[in-house]
């Protein structure tokens, strides 16, 4: 291909204009000496993690006794390694301090981020209890699941959960920025948002899964099952008085034990607290509060029949 010398002598102008948007909208460029997290190495970092909760079924196959301590511990120094400078990274990009970074402020940042990092890895052993019981619920949940491995091999919901279960701690642990990277990773893979600073209990099941949304200030009990396309969202968002977004209030719903919710239903508002052992139906719009033990579903709907001699209107059948 014959190269058009116009279009390359052009373009050192162009670059000169596209760097001077850098200062022009600023808010979307980071050109400080400060580096933000790093998106490959917290997604590489989560990959290792999904490894070490689930040993055999990822990566590395034929583990055993003999080989599994090494195995594992290679991971976690790996991972306090990794951790630590990221999580580092993302408290100092918390704290303002994007542009600028003195040297004792970078050291205060870099043993914090080592702590947090530790403390984090001493929760994989408890995470893992909880996702034990996850798998459990999806295939005690789903008669369609032949066994166990099949939920960790396939299912998108544990996906979800799993790097949600890994997030949130970090979440509760004061890092900011890398539990939202995580779950909006996840999100990505499988259609499903769960955002890092939900409180979910045991038993957690998303059967099929793609659509769910479920919001910051949810709280969810144990032995829940949502189905595909359920929001867990917020009905309205307070302002302060220059019309800017009030943040950290509760907007969401509370979901007591034992409620299954189907498809395509949608829950919105801090005030609606659905009951334990509560069923609310597909495609459902509720913004108050549902007793326990409660079933909320729409009429039956008309079908139109076509095709005959003339169109028939049936009610669904009982």
């Amino acid at each position: 291909m014959a190269t058009d010398l116009k279009i390359k002598e052009s373009l050192p102008d162009l670059t000169d204009r596209i760097v001077r948007t850098y200062v022009e909208v600023s808010t979307i460029n980071h050109l400080g000496h400060c580096p933000l997290p790093s998106y490959d190495k917290i997604i590489a970092a989560t990959e290792d993690l999904k490894e070490i909760l689930y040993p055999g079924y990822r990566r590395r196959s034929r583990l055993h006794a003999g080989n599994v301590v090494y195995h594992v511990g290679d991971l976690v120094d790996g991972l306090h390694d990794t951790l630590s400078q990221e999580i580092a990274r993302a408290i100092c990009h918390g704290a303002g301090k994007t542009r600028t970074c003195n040297p004792e402020q970078k050291d205060e940042f870099e043993k914090r981020g080592q702590a947090i990092a530790f403390e984090f890895l001493n929760r994989l052993p408890a995470i893992r209890e909880v996702l034990a019981t996850d798998v459990q619920a999806a295939y005690d949940g789903d008669p369609a699941c032949k066994s166990t491995d099949e939920v960790i091999f396939c299912y998108p919901g544990l996906e979800a959960v799993t790097v949600y279960r890994l997030a949130h701690e970090l979440h509760v642990l004061g890092v900011p920025l890398v539990p939202r990277m995580m779950t909006e990773w996840a999100h990505g893979r499988t259609g499903i948002d769960i955002h890092p600073g939900a409180t979910i209990g045991r038993y957690f099941f998303i059967d099929h899964g793609t659509g769910v949304v479920i919001g910051e200030t949810c709280e969810i009990g144990q032995c829940v099952k949502l189905y595909q396309g359920v929001t867990l969202g917020a009905l309205s968002f307070s302002t302060d008085a220059e019309g800017k977004l009030v943040r950290g209030q509760r907007r969401h719903p509370t979901i007591e034990d034992r409620v299954v919710i189907y498809a395509n239903a949608t829950l919105l508002g801090g005030h609606t607290v659905i009951g334990h052992d509560a069923v609310i139906g597909s495609n459902t719009w509720i913004t108050q509060p549902v007793a326990p033990n409660t079933t909320v579903a729409l009429e039956k709907p008309r079908l139109r029949m076509r095709g005959g001699e003339k169109d028939e209107f049936r009610a669904e059948p009982e």
